[in-house]
């Protein structure tokens, strides 16, 4: 086991005995936060060493200093943290039993204020911590209670060194370990912000799997970024990735808490504040990102683009005339009740012509007709699908239907009118409560993707006649016969088998006829039934 796993081990095992009442998907919202706020705190404490500032952490609220200090720190890191207020501090309050009930409120009010002291980064750090409800009755009845809540929180975060064997942090890591744990528990909600590791690196891999060391910043997005670990998981596969400033992270997210999660994902595996563009809207009501040229919305353009959305959930097409959305120009719009298209073509939209797109959804978008069939046809017509890969069931948190892998190239990135079709529902391990992909399985199909050739039984390659033979149909089996005939039978083998089925019948029988024999009884009727079933028995 790695130190990563055991101190999320730790953790967990802890956060269970410390939550009560308090459901675990929505105690992640306490101890997630904690952890950002150390790891902020921390930050804050390397860059004034690093820059001789360490007088700052002695100053009172009536030195006149005091402000030139905050100025200075968060022109430098995007937000600066109070004295008063930093993780030691907070601690040794604790521990010293001084700490006051409204000292979390006042705290987080604190960072508010001052992440807002740099105006190029306040978007960044704004209200990263307003989710974070310190009045919940789950946390206890009273305010003290409450309060002793979020001391056990803090000393428990406090609890462990946050390093491996050779000195590198890895509170990263440990954050998102724990967001995976919370996601398994949380059911059919951990799906609405975590996608397993093992399908974001079959995406990873795919978007990556032709880039080779280059100078320029590699663009990625996610319309659907979660906790924003695909995004993290994209950089990772990439030549140099870990090279600060080499990636430049764009993510869209709706729902608040996983919006702030996604934040504190990155910066606490070491990305920038200037390094990622995060936003929290809806992602098909109105288009983003984009840059402004007199006037005019120019749409971004990524190197890869990557996405797990919301299967099959409606969206709103009444609300803006989506005919003349640029997004869905020439190909078509979504049905109302199903929106998977349309996050394939806002993906689409915002790729470059040399990019690469993965996007995870049903099988439905393979087959289903109407106004789908007509988006679909005019997307193969436009040569943008590359490969359709079908994935094993039970993968993901919260549903058990079996999904598919949809890549896309660029117009420049393809080199060819085919279609790759890859049969991967096979290739799992069984587990407990999912299905499970192990490194070389997953390696397993992304070879196949990189190979682009016909496997018996599991890839094919159709060309484009051949897609209009299907009218445009891609469901895998059409194309990828996985059929398993049986082994031939022996009609020898079966009589024997036959033979010494009934010699045990025979015997079984006999042995049955001996022991009702033995039965004894003076009744006469008694005796008269038992003959009467041995006859009816033996013929």
């Amino acid at each position: 086991m790695s130190i990563v796993n055991d101190i999320s081990g730790k953790l967990w095992e802890m956060a269970n005995r410390l939550r009560g009442t308090m459901d675990a998907n929505e105690y992640k919202n306490y101890i997630l936060p904690f952890m950002f706020y150390r790891y902020l705190s921390e930050n804050q404490n390397d860059y004034l060493i690093k820059n001789d500032l360490e007088d700052f952490l002695d100053l009172t609220d009536d030195n006149e200093d005091k402000e030139d200090y905050l100025e200075e720190i968060a022109k430098g890191i995007g937000y600066a943290i109070d004295p008063e207020y930093t993780w030691i501090k907070l601690v040794s309050k604790i521990e010293n039993h001084k700490i006051k009930a409204s000292d979390f409120q006042d705290m987080f009010d604190s960072f508010s204020i001052n992440s807002k002291r740099n105006p190029t980064t306040a978007e960044d750090f704004a209200y990263v911590f307003s989710d974070v409800n310190l009045g919940d009755t789950r946390l206890g009845n009273g305010t003290n209670e409450r309060a002793k809540a979020l001391n056990d929180i803090v000393l428990m975060i406090n609890n462990f060194e946050f390093k491996d064997e050779s000195g590198r942090d890895i509170l990263g890591d440990v954050y998102q370990e724990l967001i995976e744990k919370f996601a398994a528990s949380a059911g059919k909600k951990g799906g609405e912000f975590y996608t397993p590791h093992a399908v974001s690196k079959i995406l990873s891999k795919i978007v990556t799997a032709s880039v080779t060391q280059r100078d320029e910043q590699f663009r990625v997005y996610d319309p659907t970024m979660g906790s924003g670990s695909l995004l993290l998981t994209v950089q990772k596969e990439l030549p140099d990735g870990n090279k600060t400033g080499s990636v430049w992270f764009y993510g869209q997210e709706l729902n608040t808490t996983t919006y702030n999660m996604a934040r504190m994902n990155l910066m606490m595996h070491d990305v920038n504040y200037r390094n990622m563009d995060l936003r929290r809207a809806n992602t098909l009501n109105a288009d983003w990102p984009f840059a402004e040229k007199d006037g005019i919305q120019i749409p971004l353009k990524f190197d890869a683009v990557v996405a797990n959305p919301p299967y099959s959930q409606n969206w709103d097409i009444k609300e803006m005339d989506r005919t003349k959305d640029n997004r869905f120009k020439g190909y078509g719009v979504a049905p109302a009740s199903k929106a998977d298209y349309a996050f394939i073509l806002h993906g689409l939209y915002h790729l470059e012509k040399s990019g690469t797109m993965a996007i995870v959804l049903p099988h439905g978008v393979l087959f289903r007709g109407g106004s789908e069939g007509k988006i679909r046809q005019n997307i193969i017509d436009n040569n943008l699908l590359d490969a359709v890969i079908g994935l094993p069931a039970n993968l993901f948190y919260g549903t058990s239907i079996p999904t598919c892998v949809l890549v896309f190239k660029g117009r420049e990135a393809r080199q060819t009118k085919d279609i790759l079709f890859i049969d991967a529902s096979k290739e799992f391990e069984k587990g407990k409560n999912q299905n499970i992909l192990s490194d070389e399985q997953i390696n397993h199909i992304v070879e196949k993707y990189k190979n682009r050739e016909n496997v018996d039984k599991s890839a094919y390659v159709a060309t484009l006649d051949e897609i209009k033979e299907n009218e445009y149909n891609l469901n895998i089996p059409r194309y990828v016969d996985t059929f398993e005939e049986e082994e031939p039978i022996s009609l020898a083998e079966v009589a024997k088998e036959l033979k010494e089925v009934q010699t045990e019948i025979d015997t079984s029988t006999q042995k049955l006829f001996e022991m009702m024999a033995d039965l004894s009884g003076t009744d006469d009727e008694t005796q008269a039934e038992l003959q009467q079933f041995l006859d009816i028995f033996k013929n």
